[in-house]
């Protein structure tokens, strides 16, 4: 029988954690197209071969980035979900949909894979459904904020919602390679969101009229 780490973890199943955590340390270090398999294993500690077990080098990153988009997406839904109020739901949305600054590991791994999906239709499909995700947070609280009679939208809540990721999408490289930072990003997305929906999400709800 399979032993049990506490949380009712495996040993297989802990072993399969840490090797994803040392996955991703060797990409944010090395970065995709340097990648090898012997980074992944000083990073774990183990042998190239002790790594083979649980996949090939395309398998294992993929596995990081479908693992990086799922903790993405529920991050941000958990942030909005958080409110009943469509006008913090939007801030919400916002915040949490901007990298903290160039070191942001997660978002880096995201932007590390990104062009693969040029050529790699797993990966492409990948990156289409977190594009969709994210999306659909975005149209349910703008929908939301107009039924609630905070919003006045000036354009299809799936419309805008689409442009809001494309501008995440934009200036998130401009966060990672230090070239804005986040509250500068955070700023122009507010000024957007006051332009198409009529409320200024950096302004508290209370503070409005």
């Amino acid at each position: 029988m399979a032993t049990r780490k506490p949380g009712g973890r495996s040993g297989k199943e802990a072993r399969r954690a840490e090797l994803a955590e040392a996955v991703q340390r060797a990409l944010l270090a090395r970065g995709l197209e340097g990648l090898r398999l012997r980074d992944i294993a000083d990073e774990a500690g183990v042998t190239p071969a002790a790594v083979l077990y649980y996949g090939d080098l395309d398998a294992l990153v993929h596995q990081t980035y479908q693992q990086a988009i799922a903790r993405y997406g529920q991050e941000r839904e958990a942030a909005a979900d958080a409110f009943a109020d469509a006008r913090l739901k939007l801030a919400a949305c916002i915040e949490k949909g901007v990298a903290t600054g160039p070191d942001d590991a997660l978002t880096r791994l995201l932007f590390e894979y990104w062009p693969r999906c040029l050529r790699d239709a797993r990966a492409a499909a990948l990156d289409s459904a977190l594009t969709e995700r994210q999306i659909a947070v975005y149209a349910e609280t703008l929908v939301l904020g107009g039924a609630q009679g905070h919003f006045t939208l000036q354009d299809p809540p799936r419309l805008l919602a689409a442009n809001f990721v494309a501008m995440e999408d934009g200036y998130q490289m401009d966060v990672l390679a230090g070239r804005r930072t986040r509250d500068e990003v955070v700023a122009a997305l507010s000024a957007y969101a006051r332009a198409v929906t009529g409320y200024d999400p950096s302004t508290p709800p209370e503070q409005h009229v």
